[in-house]
């Protein structure tokens, strides 16, 4: 008969007790089910939070502050340019003394003046024919003015047109007087208003108060330096003038005439 061998219920030989079988996967999960039931209250959801950009600031800044410099610095050279233009203005002023041109109106004859209207007093014509003497002088040292053709326009105190005519370039050097003679006319219809104020002017006995007006453009040069052209109005009053009677031309009192020049500025569609 064979002998059956049963395990002893002695401790092993470092002391330890005989480990417990482990407990299988299912009972585990079994047990932890069992032991932390699931919570059926909703948690609460976290608020989305973006984090800081750092980055974006600091380039806010940057770009700030590159424009403040930017508008600083073009502050100073507009300043410094200013300064410059003002510095060589005076200069130029210092050493040439420069000044504008002058104009006499030396003498105005009127040959024709002459004024018909209609029976039916709806049309009036105007005819006239003018010859005037005009000067024009350079007093400046170094300064030498070289003039567009001229724009004359004569007409009346109240502003109505009695003849227009031109005069040729010319150039005026230092120290020199130009004298001009020019030839001035019109043949044209006026308007009821104009018609009024024109024959209210000729029956003044002291005779029709006239203005010459002169546009024109000039170049000033100062040895090599050339400008560029600006404008010149000359604007001469005090004329006083009667109508010639028959073919004989009266002559125009210019005695108390006097010439203002006035620079005009053009700027894009103004002009001042």
């Amino acid at each position: 008969m064979t002998d059956r061998v049963y395990p002893s219920s002695k401790p092993t030989a470092n002391g330890g007790a005989a480990a417990a079988p482990a407990a299988s996967p299912a009972a585990a999960t079994t047990a932890g089910t069992t032991a932390n039931p699931p919570s059926t209250k909703p948690q609460p959801r976290q608020p989305y939070r973006p984090k800081p950009q750092y980055h974006n600031r600091r380039h806010r800044r940057s770009s700030r502050n590159l424009c403040c410099c930017c508008c600083f610095w073009s502050f100073l050279i507009l300043i410094a340019l200013a300064l410059l233009a003002a510095i060589a203005g005076a200069a130029v002023y210092i050493l040439y003394r420069p000044h504008r041109p002058e104009f006499t109106l030396t003498s105005v004859r009127i040959a024709k003046f002459n004024l018909t209207t209609t029976a039916d007093f709806s049309t009036s014509h105007l005819t006239t024919l003018f010859n005037l003497t005009l000067t024009s002088e350079n007093p400046n040292n170094h300064l030498t003015f070289s003039y567009d053709p001229f724009n004359l326009v004569l007409s009346t105190t109240r502003d109505v047109q009695v003849a227009n005519g031109s005069i040729p370039a010319f150039t005026s050097a230092t120290k020199n007087s130009t004298f001009f003679r020019s030839v001035l006319s019109t043949s044209q219809d006026l308007d009821v208003e104009s018609v009024k104020s024109l024959r209210s002017d000729l029956r003044k006995q002291s005779g029709v108060a006239l203005k010459l007006q002169v546009d024109t453009e000039v170049k000033v040069s100062m040895g090599k330096l050339r400008s560029k052209k600006v404008g010149i109005r000359v604007t001469c009053e005090g004329i006083k003038g009667v109508v010639p009677k028959g073919k004989t031309p009266s002559v125009a009192s210019v005695s108390n005439a006097k010439c203002n020049v006035d620079l005009r500025i053009k700027i894009w569609k103004w002009t001042f």
